[in-house]
């Protein structure tokens, strides 16, 4: 059996947050390889829950530097913000099944209580308000406090047959299975005060929904995966196969961040760099074509 069918759907999921950089090109050119190499399809979507920081110039930016590289897409882009309703009947089921809780902690709060620190070297919530009566939240919720819903790890690994896993192929064609540890980020949050879902919730629902087969993404999100695996199997959804691949890094040997002023694709393009020498410099172009040097790790 081949490690993955022509029905194969990927896809490329950027937050219009900002411009792209080289780390988002190469997950774009990974993606468009892969689905190339297995006569899949390649979808796009735009993860723009938060309205505060998404605006839509930054999509119309995100299209003219996906078109600049050629990476092209199967259909019209599907926009998180317009699907709001999916999440909500998600995490409905989810608290209906007393595997959520409303959290009213505030984010200093939390990160005074801290118990640790969660894989992405967030603050680990100490599940304060786990520990609230049904009467107590409701008096709180009736008052108008507002409210994250966070998932309860304890009850949702309870509610799950047997340990979970995925599987990983990486850069590569062997498959390996790895084991996922979500309790490992505590009780993580999948509706925040003031939006509709957390990055957690929202990428499981519309994986699903898309039909994806094959998420390929950087190993910064590697992590993650142990989350999205548990929402899986606690909502009947199925499994993609997934692939993390390398990240390309500064020159300084951190990650490329939007936060960090990392170079964008603009930038690159207005210093007189063509897409071919981005494409080559990132390991997907012809080996005679012009490059500049990136690193990758």
């Amino acid at each position: 059996m081949s490690e993955a069918a022509p029905s194969s759907v990927f896809r490329f999921a950027p937050t219009p947050n900002g411009a792209l950089h080289l780390g988002h090109a190469y997950s774009a050119l990974m993606n468009q390889r892969r689905a190339g190499e297995t006569g899949g399809r390649l979808l796009l979507r735009i993860e723009d829950l938060d309205r505060s920081r998404c605006k839509r110039l930054h999509e119309d930016a995100i299209r003219f530097d996906l078109a600049w590289l050629g990476v092209g897409f199967d259909g019209a882009p599907r926009r998180q913000s317009e699907h709001t309703a999916d999440y909500a009947a998600r995490l409905s089921r989810l608290e209906q099944a007393g595997l959520v809780y409303p959290c009213f902690c505030s984010r200093a709060e939390v990160a005074r209580a801290a118990v640790g620190r969660d894989p992405d070297g967030a603050p680990l919530y100490s599940g304060a308000c786990r520990a609230l009566t049904g009467a107590q939240r409701r008096a709180r919720l009736a008052r108008g406090d507002k409210a994250a819903r966070r998932l309860d790890m304890g009850r949702a690994l309870a509610a799950v047959a047997g340990p979970l896993a995925w599987i990983e192929y990486g850069e590569g064609t062997a498959a390996e299975t790895r084991i996922a540890d979500p309790a490992a980020w505590g009780d993580v949050v999948l509706g925040g005060r003031d939006l509709a879902a957390s990055y957690h919730l929202a990428v499981t629902v519309d994986d699903a929904l898309q039909g994806v087969t094959d998420v390929v993404r950087g190993r910064d999100l590697l992590a993650a995966t142990s989350v999205h695996r548990l929402l899986q199997a606690l909502m009947g959804l199925p499994a993609p196969r997934y692939r993390h691949h390398r990240l390309v890094l500064d020159p300084a040997g951190g990650k490329l961040a939007k936060s960090r002023g990392s170079p964008s694709l603009a930038d690159l393009r207005a210093q007189g760099i063509s897409a071919a020498e981005v494409v080559q410099a990132l390991g997907f172009g012809r080996a005679d074509a012009p490059a500049f040097e990136v690193a990758l790790s």
